[in-house]
């Protein structure tokens, strides 16, 4: 039983008032160190000083977040749930600083109290609730929703190991548990009473309801419990901090006394054990059949739970559910939730009884789809045979989805039989079900991230889905939140930044168009290259502590950090390494610009050939780096276990941006705006949001090359001949050759056979031999470049002024305006 109170008199904002003077703050701090530490502040240590800290923002942080709810709730305001099987939030103490507006008094207050902020912050550990882009993205999303007092919650999963952590063993990515949690994490309150069954297995019963209607139930499943975290969110300059609830996993029997006397002590807890692998690890390796299983029950997991908190809480203030979709927008980030529509459907008929016209109504009418990419392997599929093992009912609501989807197409397109096997949920060639489709049939609205991606979209991989709702497809390119990015990431350009135009950019990025002025101005320049150059040897730091390699801050810092994946294209920039590295041998003496070239990412487990790639690498690193006839003018480097707190040192301290996927492969990429919100140039092909950065920074302050998506379309659907590029470039030829003959991997020659034969032999289907020439060339414009300081300073600074667009808080409104129909709260 909940007793209600008013919070008004409760909340005065005291703990917040403490953080206004030193002295307010260091005693408080002294009573969180023994009042939730447990610690004398006389033995403490720097850990417990950092828990303390955390602890007490975080009790701020609760007494606004309840404010935030309580409003959400009087002013009854539609509000958005967002799903996303991933968060990548990094580390939270200095951005709830910056929130707040308290970080000054805290550095003095530590300071005072010998304390260095650094250190302290040391201790924090990245949150491992995510891998790459998409997990960053829903982050930045949070901050702009919650930083403009946008009513909305997001939902995620609480992993206990994350993906990995990456180590570097014998020149091979290593994988090991992401132990994130092992001394807690401060930021988080456990929900115990906030607990959801979740059922997997079983089977359907049929029958005929009292109504005379088919009824299905779903029985005989085993239980696994939902248990909430709840994560507050801070907003920056206003006082709304909103929530990120995270599921774990709990066993329904934590223990079988019936076992464990009869001295079977292994199977008195494996109900436990099966039961909470759920929440175990992000993204289990689904080579095999049980990984693909275990996949299968984690995203069902996470919906089912967060279905029904909504659900519940939409119950909270409302008599019924028939006007859920007017209260309720849920958006699905990318593929992964879309089982999210079935688990709808089977709450709003099987739990609320609903029929399935309404709760069909209903559901289309709530949830938004975010598309993340154009392979068709990324996208979930899942076989038939396996669904009607897991999720039966699931199974028997999406046939009857797709039985009335295809007789609203039959009727549409009377004279096009095709169109029903292209649009069906369930592809009867392979025996599996479309969860892509399920997302698009079961949402209101769909987006790409990019406007190349959602025309690719509309054209390509959902043409006919577009000829039925061409309504239905809207843009929304994505973004970054220049609080994390830039205000706290790169604090000495943000003060050049203030210093220049003003404050207030931080929430309206588009004001940086006043810095265009500053471009040419010679002083400013010259501030603007010592920050830079101060930002490249706080990198060269972190490269020599984690990397092991010495390089020299003044040559040109080149990077490439993302996710490895084929398309990516990280081997075409190692091409290029090999191509330099070539040219200094053949001209000892020739004026050749020093780089350094910087690599890092992480490659899926059970993804060879992105593992591969990163061995090469490291092989390519160990001979040049070690090559004295080279020196400094080229070192290779490969930071491992690239994670967010990282990228706070790579991007600000980073000159050029490799953004080089193939063109019509990435859909957007968030990397390139991080990159050139801070002063550093891009070298990319047009695709994914690259094409828009280029129409807003100009073509004069970018470097483009290769094919573009229509041509490597086009080039693909011909007689494309890797080969005939291999015979007509000597310098590919024999980088190509260099590394298939063992230079790289001596005591293993053959080691790289699988690249080239992907290259020579299976078609490039990446295309890079097909852009190595002008890769190249471009590569040499950069250099070019790079000899005129003032010019490369002044497009860096232009690159900067014209990064409004890319601001997440302009997506988060055009959300907010075009897809979920939601206003800001009255704060």
């Amino acid at each position: 039983m909940s007793i209600r109170m008013k919070t008004e008199g409760y909340i005065d904002e005291q703990l917040f008032k403490v953080f206004k003077d030193p002295e307010n703050l260091k005693k408080a701090l002294m009573r969180s160190m023994i009042q939730t530490v447990g610690r004398s502040p006389d033995g403490a240590e720097v850990r417990d000083w950092f828990l303390a800290l955390a602890h007490l923002l975080r009790f701020v942080l609760s007494e606004r977040n309840v404010k935030t709810s309580g409003k959400s709730y009087a002013q009854d305001k539609r509000l958005v749930y967002y799903l996303s099987m991933e968060y990548l939030i990094g580390r939270s103490l200095k951005k709830v600083l910056i929130d707040l507006g308290v970080m000054d008094v805290t550095l003095r207050t530590l300071e005072d109290m010998g304390l260095d902020f650094e250190d302290l912050q040391s201790y924090e550990y990245d949150a491992a609730l995510g891998n790459g882009g998409l997990g960053r993205l829903a982050a930045c999303f949070l901050d702009s929703l919650f930083t403009h007092d946008y009513p909305g919650i997001g939902y995620g999963i609480r992993y206990e190991y994350g993906m990995f952590t990456q180590r570097i063993e014998e020149g091979q990515q290593l994988e090991q548990p992401e132990n994130w949690l092992r001394y807690g994490n401060p930021w988080e309150v456990a929900r115990p009473s906030v607990l959801y069954k979740v059922r997997l297995g079983g089977r359907n019963l049929c029958f005929r309801n009292a109504s005379g209607e088919d009824s299905c139930q779903w029985v005989d499943a085993e239980e696994v419990m939902a248990m909430a975290f709840d994560v507050p969110v801070s907003g920056f300059g206003t006082e709304t901090v909103g929530n990120l609830r995270l599921w774990s996993a709990r066993s329904t029997r934590e223990f079988d006394l019936n076992y464990f006397n009869q001295g079977n002590y292994i199977e008195a807890v494996r109900s436990k054990t099966i039961s909470e692998t759920l929440s175990k690890v992000l993204y289990p390796n689904d080579k095999s059949q049980d990984g693909q299983e275990l996949r299968l029950k984690q995203e069902y997991f996470f919906v089912s739970a967060s279905m029904q908190d909504i659900l519940h809480r939409h119950l909270r203030t409302h008599d019924n559910l028939l006007n859920f979709a007017e209260k309720v927008a849920i958006q699905l980030n990318d593929t992964h939730p879309a089982m999210a529509v079935a688990e709808l459907m089977r709450l709003l008929m099987d739990e609320h009884g609903m029929n399935f016209e309404t709760a069909w109504g209903i559901t289309r009418a709530t949830f938004g789809y975010t598309n993340h990419t154009l392979l068709p392997e990324a996208l979930e599929t899942w076989p038939i045979d396996m669904l009607q093992a897991i999720l039966p009912r699931h199974l028997e609501i999406i046939y009857q989805i797709n039985d009335v989807f295809l007789r609203e197409v039959r009727r549409s397109f009377p004279g096009d039989p095709s169109i029903l096997s292209r649009v069906s949920l369930v592809d009867d060639a392979t025996r599996r079900i479309r969860m892509a489709h399920l997302a698009v049939v079961g949402s209101n609205k769909v987006n790409g991230v990019a406007e190349l991606h959602t025309q690719l979209l509309r054209d390509g991989l959902f043409a006919d889905f577009a000829r039925i709702w061409p309504e239905k497809f809207v843009n929304m390119t994505n973004g970054i939140t220049p609080r994390r990015w830039l205000r706290q990431a790169n604090p000495k350009l943000s003060e050049l930044i203030t210093e220049a135009i003003g404050p207030g950019w931080e929430k309206d990025l588009d004001r940086l168009h006043a810095l265009a002025p500053f471009a040419d101005d010679a002083f400013f320049q010259k501030r603007f290259q010592e920050i830079k150059l101060a930002n490249k040897r706080l990198l060269a730091k972190e490269i020599a502590e984690h990397s092991h390699v010495t390089v020299d801050p003044n040559a040109l810092f080149d990077t490439q950090v993302k996710r490895f994946h084929e398309y990516k294209r990280q081997l075409l920039n190692v091409l290029h390494v090999i191509t330099r590295y070539n040219r200094i041998k053949d001209e000892p003496g020739r004026d050749i610009l020093p780089r350094t070239v910087i690599f890092a990412g992480k490659a899926a487990p059970g993804y060879d050939m992105a593992k591969l790639i990163i061995r090469l690498v490291l092989d390519v690193a160990e001979t040049i780096n070690h090559d004295r006839a080279v020196g400094d003018r080229l070192k290779v480097v490969f930071i491992p276990d690239y994670k967010v707190s990282s990228a706070e040192i790579i991007i600000p301290g980073s000159e050029l941006s490799e953004q080089i996927s193939t063109a019509g492969t990435e859909a957007s990429g968030t990397g390139n705006m991080k990159f050139a919100l801070n002063g550093a140039l891009t070298i990319g092909t047009m695709d994914g949001a690259n094409i828009e950065i280029h129409d807003e920074v100009g073509d004069e302050n970018i470097f483009i090359f290769g094919l573009d998506a229509p041509e490597a379309k086009a080039l693909r659907g011909g007689a494309y001949d890797p080969w005939e590029y291999y015979n007509g470039n000597d310098e590919l030829r024999r980088t190509l050759d260099m590394i298939r003959n063992g230079f790289f991997s001596p005591a293993d020659p053959t080691r790289y056979k699988p690249l080239i034969d992907a290259l020579l032999r299976g078609g490039d289907h990446f295309l890079l031999l097909a852009d190595y020439a002008d890769y190249i060339r471009c590569q040499e414009e950069v250099d070019q470049t790079y000899r005129d300081p003032a010019e490369w300073t002044r497009r860096a600074i232009l690159n900067v002024a014209n990064m409004g667009k890319f601001s997440s808080d302009r997506t988060i409104h055009e959300y907010a305006r075009k897809i979920w129909n939601i206003q800001p709260l009255d704060m």
